[in-house]
């Protein structure tokens, strides 16, 4: 997930486009502004990089003992028949 430093950075960088005549209101829209991406981010469901990397590799060995299962099973299903 996005850290709490990425989300304030960029609330601060949202925020500081906003014109100067509403910076009075800045801390109040900063906090909201938190407040809606750290909503949006979480129902995004995101994984970090590790997480898919680890799920990868995970995957990728699920993979070649399926492939090697199919073979065996194969293997016997055509000794079977002879």
């Amino acid at each position: 997930m996005f850290s709490r430093d990425a989300i304030n950075k960029l609330t601060s960088d949202i925020a500081s486009l906003l014109p100067d005549d509403i910076r009075q209101l800045q801390d109040d829209l900063e906090s909201n502004i938190r407040a809606l991406l750290q909503d949006s981010l979480s129902k995004m469901n995101l994984v970090t990089r590790e997480e898919f990397d680890v799920q990868t590799e995970v995957l990728q060995r699920t993979r070649e003992k399926l492939d090697r299962l199919e073979k065996q099973l194969d293997q016997k299903s055509r000794g079977q028949t002879r």
